[in-house]
């Protein structure tokens, strides 16, 4: 298949509501009118593209891409995020840009406008990328991430998170998400992560521990594969569309 073409048009289903009262910034940033969904155009579905020459060797190990300093690593429970990232029909989406941004062990941005009182790891910058292989395979070694408090209610708290940008075969592709970790309580508490009213699409941002990938006395594994929206083919009589 072609990696060329119209895209599928998103899901709004799949997506959170614009406008939720209990998110409190949502009612500010909320679009007045319907949202529409327009036809892709070349620019959306061609580039741009992302070469391997541009990724160092510790760009996908936040443990060490910082200090790198094998006797600094970043402090926290170590843990290997990985998965595949394919598109809607199941197919793996190879050579594409995946990368992640978060707090550290402690729940603290590296930012300057991150004012909570946990500590900065010195050892520890927060982000990383790295390239999907031929079969849309990815992977981080990092630290879990630490919950912490936001301005919304009077004690609202983020569920522990890492945030993803994935660009796939063009920047009509680009998918911007969380990944939020099995068993952590405050997912049932928070006003942003409410904002997904099915609640099976929820569930499919929270990543399962992998024990089969989990290194013994060394790190715990979670598993998430991400979806990004494929590319229309030709109707042929005998022959579904995206087959």
């Amino acid at each position: 298949m072609s990696d060329l073409g119209p895209l599928v048009p998103r899901r709004r289903d799949m997506h959170p509501v614009p406008y939720d009262p209990d998110y409190k910034t949502s009612v500010t940033r909320s679009p007045n009118w319907p949202l529409l969904s327009m036809e892709s155009t070349p620019s959306e579905e061609t580039g741009p593209r992302f070469g391997h020459s541009m990724l160092g060797p510790l760009d996908n190990n936040l443990i060490l891409n910082y200090s790198r300093d094998p006797e600094k690593p970043a402090v926290g429970e170590r843990i290997l995020m990985h998965g595949r990232v394919l598109d809607d029909f199941a197919r793996p989406v190879p050579n594409t840009l995946v990368e992640i941004w978060q707090a550290n062990a402690g729940g603290r941005y590296r930012h300057i406008k991150d004012s909570y009182f946990a500590p900065l790891d010195p050892n520890f910058g927060g982000c990383g990328r790295t390239l999907t292989d031929d079969q849309g395979r990815y992977q981080f070694l990092t630290i879990r991430p630490g919950a912490y408090p936001w301005p919304n209610r009077a004690n609202d708290w983020r569920p522990m998170h890492i945030h993803i940008s994935v660009f796939g075969h063009s920047f009509g592709q680009r998918l911007i998400t969380q990944m939020y970790f099995q068993g952590d309580p405050l997912i049932d508490r928070c006003p942003i992560a409410a904002t997904i009213k099915d609640r099976g699409q929820l569930d499919r941002l929270v990543a399962p521990l992998d024990m089969s990938m989990a290194r013994p006395l060394d790190f715990l594994a979670y598993k998430f594969d991400i979806v990004l929206r494929g590319r229309r083919q030709t109707m042929f009589e005998n022959k579904l569309e995206g087959m």
